[in-house]
């Protein structure tokens, strides 16, 4: 079965929402185990206002009925209106809007690389308070940040290991810091990729054993139980890094 959490990571996957095949896709995700997850694009408020977006996740909720979904967002985007329609259904980890009024639990994603591992952040995240602070060191993926057909460049952000666990230390009293290294990032996650084309659709699991994301066969192919055996998903370090938490907001009982 697939364990509890998928990381989606394509624009396409929410631009084409209502889409047979989507909608298939994350059937059978959902009959093999699927419990939660999260959206992880360039902005993911940007296509048509963040409609798309809503309609993915009211799917993923109602009908699918998933425990949690939730969003990476800059919050620049985020509407009010939007909040007032899907706020309830979703965790968003970076927003800059009124979360307890619309009972959305706050969180904050922070890449640490060279040009933030010697600052003290303290003082700021106790101030914003989220419910979970994920501090990743910042990690090459040859062919998206790294390599010569990159997209991006990334090799002058990285640190050492030492500077990662120095940063740790220095922000050890931050109870809801969640620390995830180079090691615990790489094949931890369980990456869905939606590619569309006029002619072919298809949902891949994406794998980074050899330090690059090499698809899957897609989902809606072969199902999920042999895709996945192409993902590099390692559970004994999902569950090392805390993958597994209490991830529906009734459980988290939180004071809105």
């Amino acid at each position: 079965q697939v364990l509890a959490t998928i990381k989606v990571v394509q624009n396409t996957l929410f631009k084409a929402a209502g889409t047979p095949s989507t909608k298939r896709g994350l059937q059978l995700l959902k009959e093999s185990g699927l419990e939660k997850m999260y959206v992880s694009v360039a902005e993911p408020f940007i296509h048509d206002r963040g409609d798309f977006l809503g309609k993915l996740v009211q799917y993923c909720k109602h009908d699918l009925q998933l425990p949690s979904v939730s969003i990476v967002s800059n919050g620049s985007m985020i509407r009010e209106k939007w909040f007032q329609t899907y706020g309830k259904m979703v965790f968003i980890f970076i927003s800059v809007l009124k979360e307890n009024m619309y009972k959305v639990a706050f969180k904050i994603n922070s890449v640490i690389n060279t040009f933030n591992v010697d600052e003290d952040m303290r003082e700021n995240i106790t101030k914003l308070n989220p419910v979970r602070w994920k501090v990743f060191q910042c990690l090459l993926i040859d062919g998206e940040n790294a390599g010569e057909n990159s997209l991006r460049e990334a090799e002058r952000f990285v640190i050492s290991d030492q500077q990662f666990q120095d940063f740790l230390e220095r922000h050890s009293s931050i109870s809801c810091l969640v620390p995830e290294s180079n090691q615990k990032i790489r094949d931890s996650y369980l990456i869905l990729d939606k590619y569309l084309s006029p002619f072919y659709s298809s949902m891949r699991f994406l794998g980074c054993r050899e330090g690059r994301k090499d698809p899957s066969k897609s989902v809606l192919d072969v199902g999920v139980e042999e895709a996945i055996q192409f993902s590099g998903f390692d559970e004994k370090m999902f569950l090392k890094r805390g993958g597994k938490y209490l991830w529906r907001k009734a459980d988290m009982r939180l004071e809105w």
